[in-house]
């Protein structure tokens, strides 16, 4: 089965919903990066937030980026998503190995440790529309609670989780995002304070087979839940031989000239696929005519 979100609406649209499986996506950023157990729940976490918030965004070119600058051991995390829900993203340090947490799991938040939570949106404006939190607890979907409702001022309940396998693959990720619109009744709004307090780890339901639907169906069971649209989401680098080019375009001929006047070829690493393109010296004495 594919990875994908459904996106709803419950208590006469009063309330929004984003529900995803994310399983085959963190597997993939796992592979890429080679990430440790809790390097790969970290940034799982993340790839999974930055989805369902990247279908959030109207525009078709309109692009989201989550940043997390921590002082743990992983150093930081960088997501970049888009309105089709495709994400890719890299943990600074992938190789973080640490001990289990007080509860048995894996301990994101220390390996984030305090720090910034930054969401960028570049929706075709001059300027890139930013919010920055602290961080409250490291463990990400507690700190994109947090942010919805300091910067956004958006009332949110939001789960995210990626659950591990012996061998180390992603057995199971996912999560989910609610939203409450203004006005929302008191009493839809305790009601779902309650049954969310009574739910499992979402990491729990997936692996016993429930799907996205099955999650919020049961969340919203009383409360009118219409379910409308679902959307394939996966990783997805864009990076290319042509686009590298013209990154090293843009550094300028002075640049580029002392690059060749090193007589060597050069690399250029993605950080987000990790391939590697090399440009030989004909190769750079042509982009520099072109720069």
């Amino acid at each position: 089965m594919k990875d994908y979100i459904v996106r709803a609406t419950a208590a006469d649209n009063r309330i929004r919903v984003f529900a995803a499986t994310t399983r085959h996506l963190c597997e993939q950023a796992r592979q890429y990066h080679n990430t440790s157990p809790v390097a790969t729940a970290a940034l799982g976490r993340l790839l999974t937030a930055g989805s369902m918030m990247g279908i959030m965004m109207k525009g078709a070119e309109d692009k989201l980026t989550l940043q997390i600058r921590g002082a743990g051991a992983i150093g930081g995390i960088t997501v970049t998503s888009d309105s089709r829900g495709y994400v890719k993203g890299y943990v600074n340090e992938p190789m973080v190995l640490l001990p289990a947490n007080d509860k048995g799991k894996l301990d994101v938040s220390g390996a984030i440790g305090p720090g910034t939570l930054s969401i960028i949106r570049d929706i075709g404006l001059k300027e890139p529309y930013t919010g920055q939190i602290e961080l409250i607890s490291g463990e990400i979907a507690e700190d994109l609670t947090y942010y919805y409702a300091v910067s956004e001022q958006t009332p949110s309940s939001v789960a995210l989780g990626v659950l591990m396998d012996m061998d180390n693959t992603v057995k199971a990720a996912g999560g989910f995002i609610i939203q409450l619109l203004p006005d929302t009744p008191d009493e839809v709004i305790t009601k779902l304070e309650n049954k969310l307090s009574d739910i499992k780890p979402v990491t729990t339901m997936l692996n016993e087979g429930m799907l996205p639907e099955d999650i919020i169906e049961y969340i919203f069971s009383d409360m009118g839940l219409n379910i409308f649209d679902k959307n394939e989401c996966k990783y997805y680098c864009n990076c290319t031989k042509e686009r590298v080019e013209k990154a090293l375009i843009s550094i300028g001929r002075e640049e580029l000239s002392s690059i060749i006047e090193d007589g060597q070829p050069i690399e250029m690493h993605c950080q987000f696929c990790n391939s590697t393109y090399t440009f030989d010296l004909d190769e750079l004495k042509r982009i520099y005519d072109e720069a």
